[in-house]
């Protein structure tokens, strides 16, 4: 296998309205990892993946993706990467074979390869039967498969989940994860990104805890652990990013919601 890192990071920085969002962050990502990236909201997470897409270039140091500078402007590696994003916009008046038609051409694959695919992939995903249906009659379920139907198609080696779980129901949520494990043992590198501590504990070969701009946090779950002596990913988060109000939140929220009830 190639040794050669499949993402590199080198210095990485970039302001918004003054607002330093990435601090000079530096990390190399080897084949056959799921990492799990995650960070409060407003760390950088999402900024540093559309930096990475080639979505942002307004930043300082160096992104190396398969082995390429991306700033270089040459956009072949694009097709090697497979991308789910949190808020993701489609086509609503597009059928959803038509979106992946869509898609998998972009992508440069050909209908024939796509026709292979899609009826097993639609089964799997339990879309099959809408394969013709307008988008815009989907659930948020339904649509957020159809995403991640979209993000894989072409085989991408390199794949990054923005809270790929949202709006699935419990059976679906069991196939994602034992998928991205599979993918991973295939060779592919996933960036998981995810609130669901729980999840990104179980599946993720290295969490990366990104605050303020700052990697604070590279390793296994169980190193993790070691170092900062807590129970679960969900404490060493909130230790690391030094959230340690949220039973007060929790008791406050609770004691209003009583008092206007008392005065009904």
């Amino acid at each position: 296998m190639n040794k050669e890192p499949i993402l590199e990071l080198s210095h990485l920085s970039i302001q918004f309205t003054g607002k330093q969002v990435l601090d000079s962050i530096n990390l190399k990502v080897n084949a056959g990892e799921i990492i799990g990236y995650i960070g409060p909201n407003g760390a950088g997470k999402s900024t540093t993946v559309k930096i990475i897409l080639g979505l942002l270039s307004s930043y300082k140091g160096e992104v190396k993706v398969f082995g390429e500078i991306i700033s270089d402007k040459s956009i072949d590696y694009k097709r090697k990467i497979g991308y789910v994003p949190e808020n993701g916009e489609l086509y609503d008046d597009l059928t959803a074979k038509e979106y992946i038609d869509f898609v998998g051409q972009m992508y440069g694959l050909t209908m024939e390869t796509i026709d292979k695919k899609l009826p097993v992939l639609f089964d799997e995903f339990d879309l099959y039967g809408v394969r013709n249906k307008r988008i815009g009659s989907f659930s948020k379920g339904m649509k957020q498969k159809l995403l991640i139907v979209a993000s894989l198609i072409h085989n991408p080696d390199l794949i990054f989940f923005d809270e790929p779980l949202n709006g699935l129901d419990a059976n679906s949520v069991m196939v994602i994860k034992d998928m991205m494990k599979k993918l991973r043992d295939a060779g592919k590198t996933i960036f998981y990104s995810s609130h669901i501590m729980d999840v990104v504990e179980k599946i993720s070969d290295r969490i990366i805890l990104l605050n303020q701009g700052n990697i604070v946090a590279d390793g296994s779950f169980e190193e993790l652990k070691a170092k900062n002596e807590e129970g679960s990913l969900e404490d060493i988060f909130n230790q690391l990013t030094g959230f340690d109000s949220h039973g007060e939140s929790a008791e406050n929220i609770v004691s209003v919601i009583q008092g206007v009830e008392a005065d009904v």
